[in-house]
């Protein structure tokens, strides 16, 4: 059960312990609660021995950098609900967790009209080696924490948190929110049917973005996997204040509770792959 007000506390709860490395955090988190919160694009941090990747600070405090507001909601999500949540602390400018191995956008060196100084002659070593120190210990994190759910016969629901931009090249983004999917639908058509419900609130599916990229977080642990999962996009105008995360935490502490509870979510998927 989540850790909503009417929810019956257990004795000695099975506990996701926490973690803290240079490439994610784990947030201690109940495995009874059948969701698992995970965030790619958390922090906006780059090790001093990469010089900011040649960038200013108003540069690493965009988009580009980060997705705004998406960190801090979902620290305050994990907290409300009382469930572990799994974060990166890099930049993705470093080398992005939410592609694939043979993505070309995993490392750019150009990001919304932005040079990325950094980045602009990094060799196939250069990015192996970030991948080692990033990208993998972040991915095994997840990992690990999927295990440990099964491994407690808990099958979870993968929520993964982001956040979009209000217009991309001058074009506006009406959405307030977007849930994007691949092939299994069971969480992602939840959670947009409750998001629609909201007063006002507009939801896209697989909008701003589709959710069928081969190789991003979703697909490795959600898709590869039979997992139920879907990623929330919040719009970054809407989370980029303390009182619009505080009403994000309140609007998802209130919706998620009935959908991960839906007895079909907890089991994994006939149609999964190797």
């Amino acid at each position: 059960m989540l850790n909503t007000p009417d929810a019956v506390a257990q004795a000695e709860p099975r506990l996701l312990p926490g973690a803290d490395h240079e490439a994610y955090e784990v947030i201690e988190g109940a495995i009874e609660s059948g969701l698992l919160l995970i965030c790619d694009h958390a922090s906006n941090a780059i090790p001093a021995e990469f010089d900011n990747l040649g960038l200013g600070a108003a540069q690493r405090s965009r988009h580009i950098a980060y997705d705004i507001g998406a960190g801090e909601v979902t620290r305050k999500l994990a907290a409300a609900l009382g469930v572990p949540a799994v974060m990166s602390r890099y930049s993705r400018l470093l080398i992005d967790p939410n592609r694939g191995d043979d993505d070309p956008t995993r490392v750019l060196r150009i990001s919304d009209g932005t040079v990325v100084p950094g980045n602009a002659k990094i060799t196939p070593a250069e990015i192996e080696a970030r991948v080692m120190r990033f990208y993998e210990p972040y991915d095994s994190a997840i990992a690990a924490a999927i295990a440990h759910y099964l491994d407690a016969g808990v099958v979870p629901a993968l929520l993964s948190i982001h956040s979009f931009t209000p217009a991309w090249k001058e074009i506006h983004r009406p959405w307030h929110s977007g849930v994007l999917f691949d092939r299994d639908r069971r969480f992602a058509d939840l959670l947009i049917d409750a998001l629609a419900s909201e007063p006002g609130h507009i939801v896209g599916a697989n909008e701003p973005y589709s959710g069928e990229l081969d190789g991003d977080t979703m697909n490795r642990h959600g898709t590869r996997c039979g997992l139920p999962h879907g990623l929330l996009e919040i719009r970054q105008d809407l989370i980029s204040t303390d009182n619009g995360i505080e009403e994000w935490t309140e609007r998802l502490t209130r919706l998620l509770p009935a959908i991960v509870e839906r007895g079909e979510l907890h089991r994994i998927a006939s149609e999964q792959t190797a």
